[in-house]
């Protein structure tokens, strides 16, 4: 019985999320599937870094799973990519040391949200990016993104109906950079709560029209209020980017 570590990318457009769920098209009952029917079905459980919710896309998800098969390793990749649908691809593939746990090694990850600002919204981009019409403020949104940065107790960026007791989590890290019409914003830390990264994203919004000034950032945290911070941004624009094991560096 081997261990294998997987990276996949899928379009979430046609999911409702990753974990399964009764009687909805998931990205874990897919993989599951595809991996059943290549071991002549037998239940198979597939194990990954954390969920996405629907139409949330990833590029680098990480997945574990088991299997007594005899496959070479570089044969599990295109044995998978025969057996899955064509949003969901499978990048890499690689046996790892029995105990690696997906979810519970995990160092750090980064998110990508991705913007479209234009008065009209590109037909080709509309499941991928969120689109803005309005015109932002980069530099105010900048300032507001650096006063997030560090170790701080994110209830105010978290979804109210979330059961996690402990909001502290570290951002490492906040970019934003603009490609002609698309804005991306970049995000890494240690964790991050129930919808944090577009409710984050809603808010440095929110900075950037004029709504709220940026040196309201820490107010917004020590207050621990969901209602303080933005609304939250669209599932669409959100990328589960990579995920950080061994060997990352803050």
């Amino acid at each position: 019985m081997n261990r294998y570590k997987c990276i996949i990318s899928y379009d979430g457009t046609q999911f409702s999320g990753y974990q399964v769920q009764p009687n909805k098209r998931t990205v874990q009952s897919d993989f599951e599937h595809a991996l059943q029917k290549m071991h002549k079905g037998a239940q198979m459980k597939i194990v990954a870094s954390g969920r996405t919710d629907a139409t949330v896309h990833a590029f680098g998800q990480v997945v574990h799973f088991d299997s007594p098969l005899s496959i070479p390793v570089e044969g599990w990749k295109k044995a998978l990519n025969s057996m899955l649908p064509d949003d969901i691809r499978v990048r890499s593939v690689e046996i790892v040391e029995p105990d690696f746990h997906a979810r519970f090694d995990v160092k750090a990850k980064e998110y990508r949200y991705r913007l479209w600002i234009s008065e009209e919204p590109c037909v080709f981009k509309r499941q991928y990016t969120y689109h803005y019409p309005y015109p932002l403020n980069l530099d105010a949104m900048k300032e507001a993104a650096a006063l997030l940065v560090g170790t701080h107790d994110f209830t105010s960026f978290c979804a109210s109906k979330t059961e996690v007791q402990d909001k502290v989590r570290t951002i490492y890290q906040i970019k934003l950079e603009k490609h002609d019409n698309e804005l991306i914003f970049s995000f890494i830390g240690n964790g991050f709560l129930y919808n944090m990264v577009r409710i984050i994203v809603g808010t440095l919004l929110e900075v950037g029209s004029g709504q709220k000034e940026a040196k309201m950032m820490p107010s917004i945290l020590t207050g621990k209020d969901r209602s303080l911070a933005g609304k939250t941004a669209p599932g669409h624009g959100l990328y589960l980017w990579q995920v950080f094991y061994e060997g990352w560096q803050e």
